[in-house]
């Protein structure tokens, strides 16, 4: 063996996922095929100079004095597996072992092994050292995981972009990183965590004045009861949510879509709710949460009290006096000052009521004045601008704090700080400009204030204390002027988005999601202020983005800007309303009332028809003819379906002409000709794809495919799932897609192919044990409907293939499925 590494080593550790199960299946072939594994790693360890330490069966523990080394050997001898059936797991870190005769010694070895363990064939993982040095972009962070006989929990990332299921770890923190360290408050963090770790408690909320800390030592607290909630601890930023009714989407959003009850279940979690004062009124949703999850632990922070049965209040209180000034150190430090502390400080950190937000807001300063000319400064005003006698002292103090801030500020600084604040959740350096006038020199100097944020994301955020007080310095007009200006910006960038009824590239769901608080504020002001019309437009251009993800919201936010643009006494344009009754019907057939939908669209077609739009007319009498094929009436529907086709075709539209031969070949299909129904669907597919729409291109032969399975007619169902099933997988549609892999595994059933079926069956039970909300109800249904397929065909082979499909990501499923058995 070659010299070991000394000094910083990063150690690789490698292991064969399911080799004992890869024995059993191919005893013939497993040596060979072991023999090669272990030329291909010990090729590409050489090449990137790794010394060899151990090999024990068939797992290696390799050492590189380089991290960049140890990464770039991973990468290699992942790509030298790829068209083996040798799937291997490894795991990377960085740490100063000791060496001795018998080898490395140390925790560093342990921690290398056990991320490697905890990982999946296929998936290299890097530990936080390993993943500072190697200073990769292409990076995931997972979060931190309990792993076996280690003290404390590991941040641990994955290299590249693959999906994998989660960690095999004990269990995870879904918190976000923190970039600074947390300082003091360890008597603080005592009381919360014994709080939390108390027997039958299960609401606690930490109270206290906007900046006092609430939210770090909430998350703290969060990190150190982990151990107590074995399904995770999550979360759930709430700054950007404005309306009470949106805490549980948000919160289902969170834990994997859906809602949030089901999401929930039976697991043991632990829920941050962070920032929920500004949706006091949504309290009772805590409460049956609370009531329906039998487990779920909650942590809220709030400036005020949820008033709750069985809630215990934690009040945040200042910093202890020793650790306001380690903060105050710390955080001038960090700025880049050659800061010395003087006797003043102390009297500084009296002066700032020990509060976190304001010793960190003058710590910010240091590079640019000394102690005394900050007492100097802030001690001019603090009487001055002080509130009410009846006001909390706390807040009062904060205030003087971001006034002293907001006073070093320039003119123009201080315009774009309040032009800024009416922004909510985030936002684009695009919008800034738009809407507020920012440059690029005033934007990043209030960045470097930290009057600004700038998340990883990339976009810009501002603390609810700091927009509170920024948005006080607008007049009404000007701030009136400046949510026209947002409005004005948001129908520019959503024009683009291919988020409406008649889109023709991809939909940028990514966008309106990162975009909603900011559509809410826009839409609110809307109506306010006698733009309802507006706001209309703001719904109708993003209507896919509100009928995916929250149809019921969308419809009550169209809803109030009817009812308000009718109290106006101002007509809306015949156009514009035709959309909305449009966009309000849709709201209802994605909720299965198509009862509620088939009058909503009647009254469209009607203004369309009276707005001489035809071109809207055919695309609506099909949408009827949908909605009463729903309710069980064929003829009606095909009598409707009729009629939008030949409008559709007189005046050359694929899209709609698409969509009405699909409600025909549903209506076919009904009536239980299956021959007509293969054939209109066929007709349909490709002219929806020519229409823009490869979604409903998919969803249409897949509801195909399933006719065609009832049927028995297996050749064709297998060809119409498998192009279904491409279309749908390259547009993310995750739901439809478990709906594909439960067909693909009914048609190897019929085939008599129980390894496929199992393989395929397995890998729906692993997407439903692991996934949450609408994919879990959703996979489990496709699983019901197809049930009687599978259950013929168990045995021995079924049993062996459904092993090896428990372990496929959605992904590798997805592959399987297409390339595999036709």
């Amino acid at each position: 063996m070659s010299e070991l590494p000394r000094g910083t080593v990063t150690f690789l550790f490698t292991d064969i996922e399911s080799s004992t199960r890869l024995l059993r299946e191919q005893p013939e072939s497993y040596a060979r095929q072991l023999a090669e594994h272990r030329a291909n790693l010990r090729d590409a360890f050489r090449r990137h100079r790794g010394v060899e330490v151990d090999t024990q069966g068939d797992a290696f523990f390799v050492a590189f004095s380089r991290a960049s080394d140890a990464v770039a050997a991973a990468e290699d001898a992942q790509r030298g597996l790829e068209d083996s059936q040798v799937r291997v797991r490894m795991g990377i870190h960085t740490g100063e072992p000791v060496v001795t005769d018998e080898g490395y010694v140390g925790l560093d070895v342990h921690r290398a092994a056990r991320i490697a363990a905890a990982g999946h064939g296929g998936q290299i993982l890097l530990s936080q050292s390993a993943r500072d040095l190697v200073g990769r972009n292409d990076v995931r962070d997972l979060g931190k995981h309990r792993l076996k006989d280690l003290p404390a929990p590991e941040r641990i990332y994955q290299l590249g972009s693959g999906e994998f299921p989660p960690l095999r770890s004990l269990h995870a923190t879904h918190l976000p990183m923190q970039l600074t360290p947390f300082v003091g408050r360890r008597r603080e963090l005592e009381a919360a965590r014994s709080l939390l770790s108390r027997d039958g408690v299960r609401l606690v909320t930490m109270t206290g004045a906007g900046g006092s800390g609430k939210t770090r030592l909430a998350l703290e607290a969060a990190a150190a009861v982990a151990d107590d909630h074995e399904d995770g601890v999550w979360w759930v930023p709430l700054s950007g949510v404005s309306m009470p009714e949106d805490l549980l989407p948000a919160v289902g959003r969170v834990l994997g879509s859906g809602r949030a009850t089901e999401a929930i279940g039976s697991r043991r979690i632990l829920l941050l709710l962070d920032n929920f004062e500004q949706i006091i009124a949504a309290a009772p949703e805590v409460s049956t949460l609370l009531a329906d999850c039998a487990h779920l632990v909650v942590l809220v922070t709030s400036r005020e009290r949820l008033a709750l049965q069985g809630e215990h209040v934690y009040p945040v209180p200042v910093l202890a006096r020793e650790d306001s000034l380690q903060l105050f150190q710390a955080r001038a430090h960090a700025v880049g000052s050659d800061f010395e502390p003087n006797q003043r400080l102390d009297e500084l950190c009296a002066r700032l009521d020990d509060l976190p937000l304001a010793i960190e807001l003058a710590a910010a300063r240091t590079s640019l004045l000394t102690i005394d000319q900050m007492l100097e400064r802030l001690g001019s005003r603090l009487d001055l601008l002080r509130a009410g006698r009846d006001t909390e002292a706390r807040h009062q103090t904060l205030r003087a704090t971001i006034e002293w801030s907001y006073e070093l500020l320039n003119r123009d600084e201080r315009h774009l700080l309040g032009a800024l604040s009416v922004f909510r959740g985030t936002w684009t350096i695009d919008a800034a400009e738009w809407v507020a006038g920012a440059t690029l020199d005033l934007l990043q100097s209030l960045v470097n204030k930290s009057l600004v944020l700038r998340p990883q994301s990339g976009r810009f955020a501002m603390l609810e204390t700091v927009r509170d007080f920024a948005a006080e310095h607008l007049t009404p007009r000007e701030r009136d002027r400046l949510l026209g200006r947002l409005v004005e910006h948001q129908l520019k960038v959503f024009e683009n988005a291919n988020l409406g009824r008649r889109a023709d590239g991809h939909p940028q769901m990514n966008l309106a999601n990162a975009e909603r608080p900011n559509l809410d504020v826009g839409l609110a002001w809307a109506g306010e202020s006698g733009h309802a019309d507006s706001g209309i437009r703001l719904l109708v251009l993003t209507e896919m983005y509100w009928n995916t993800t929250d149809p019921a919201g969308g419809r009550e936010r169209l809803d109030r800007l009817l009812a308000e643009a009718g109290e106006a006494g101002k007509p809306l344009d015949l156009g514009l309303q035709a959309r909305a009754y449009r966009f309000r019907g849709a709201t209802f057939d994605l909720t299965d009332r198509f009862d509620l939908s088939e009058p909503e669209y009647a009254r469209s077609l009607e203004m369309f028809r009276a707005a001489r739009e035809e071109d809207q007319t055919g695309h609506l009498i099909a949408l009827i003819g949908n909605s009463a094929l729903r309710q069980g009436h064929i003829e009606r529907a095909i009598d409707l379906a009729t009629q939008s086709l030949e409008i559709a075709r007189r005046e050359g539209n694929p899209g709609d002409e698409g969509f009405a031969l699909y409600v025909l070949a549903m209506a076919a299909f009904h009536q239980g000709d299956t021959d007509t129904g293969v054939r209109l669907a066929h007709e349909s597919a490709p002219l929806t794809l020519k229409g823009g729409s490869i979604w409903f291109a998919g969803t249409t032969l897949l509801g195909a495919a399933e006719f065609l399975i009832a049927a028995g007619r297996i050749v064709q169902a297998e060809h119409d799932l498998a192009t279904g099933l491409e279309y749908l997988a390259s547009v993310s549609d995750r739901l439809n897609v478990a709906f594909a892999l439960a067909g693909a595994a009914a048609i190897a059933a019929l085939k008599k192919d129980a390894v496929r079926a199992g393989t395929l069956w397995g890998a729906l039970e692993a997407l439903k044990a692991t996934a949450a909300g609408e994919l879990r109800t959703s996979t489990g249904i496709a699983m019901d409907d197809n049930i009687r397929y599978i259950d013929p065909i168990r045995g021995a082979a079924f049993e062996k293939g459904r092993g090896s499909g428990r372990v496929l990501s959605l992904e590798a499923a997805i592959e399987f499925a297409l390339t595999t058995g036709s």
